[in-house]
């Protein structure tokens, strides 16, 4: 007996036909429908809020600000609150690295074929939160950033730069060094590097961080863990 054939008759031994839906037209009439509203939906949106197509581009005006595609100003925005390479390298890496261990750490059986919120809370709950951080980035980036990234309100004038020292961003070992008086000579050099009293201090409560966000939901979801088999 051909491979098919045999999966043809054992899907026809486990199921009655009271319990079977035909693609077409059940499925295909549901797919048609969807399509057909969110092509409705795409034209009233472009009718509604067009795209703002600016002048040609000059080498004469530079654009203030300079804004990514809105789906990239999630990560434009990152780089206001950390270092290039953790806004643009690290931080992408580990949501790709994140998306792939999903199934290892999702091992919920249930859910397959239908939808369910309470049989799957960890995993909806999860990817609910994830795009909520992303989509309120790009909605900051949007909405709320003028001239020269700053923040605006939208009751504010954007036609006035605001004042570069409303927002500024600083190094946690300066914060340290400059609240304690703690000296900037290095107690520590490697060839062309060298570190501080404060540098150590910043280092030891960066691993302090990790060790207790790593020891809590260790100790807290335990349970979870040992589902996952790393106890």
């Amino acid at each position: 007996m051909e491979l098919s054939a045999l999966i043809k008759k054992t899907a026809a031994e486990t199921r009655s036909p009271e319990d079977t839906a035909l693609v077409w037209p059940n499925l295909v009439y549901i797919e048609l429908i969807s399509m057909l509203l969110a092509t409705a939906s795409l034209l009233f949106l472009s009718i509604v809020s067009p795209a703002p197509l600016e002048e040609l581009a000059s080498a004469d005006t530079t654009p203030n600000p300079t804004k990514a595609p809105w789906y990239f100003l999630g990560l434009q925005e990152l780089l206001v609150y950390f270092d290039p390479w953790l806004a643009g390298v690290v931080l992408p890496g580990m949501i790709i690295v994140g998306l792939i261990i999903i199934p290892y750490v999702d091992t919920n059986p249930n859910g397959k074929g239908y939808y369910t919120f309470s049989e799957r809370k960890f995993s909806v709950l999860g990817f609910s939160f994830g795009l909520a951080l992303w989509y309120i980035l790009i909605v900051i980036g949007v909405w709320f950033r003028g001239l020269d990234w700053s923040w605006y309100w939208p009751w504010s004038d954007w036609s006035i730069h605001m004042s570069v020292t409303a927002v500024k961003l600083v190094d946690l070992e300066l914060i340290i060094q400059n609240g304690f008086g703690i000296s900037e000579t290095p107690v520590i050099t490697l060839g062309r590097y060298a570190m501080t009293i404060s540098n150590i201090i910043t280092v030891l409560l960066f691993l302090g961080y990790y060790a207790v966000g790593f020891t809590i939901p260790f100790l807290v979801l335990r349970n979870f863990y040992n589902k996952l088999g790393f106890i």
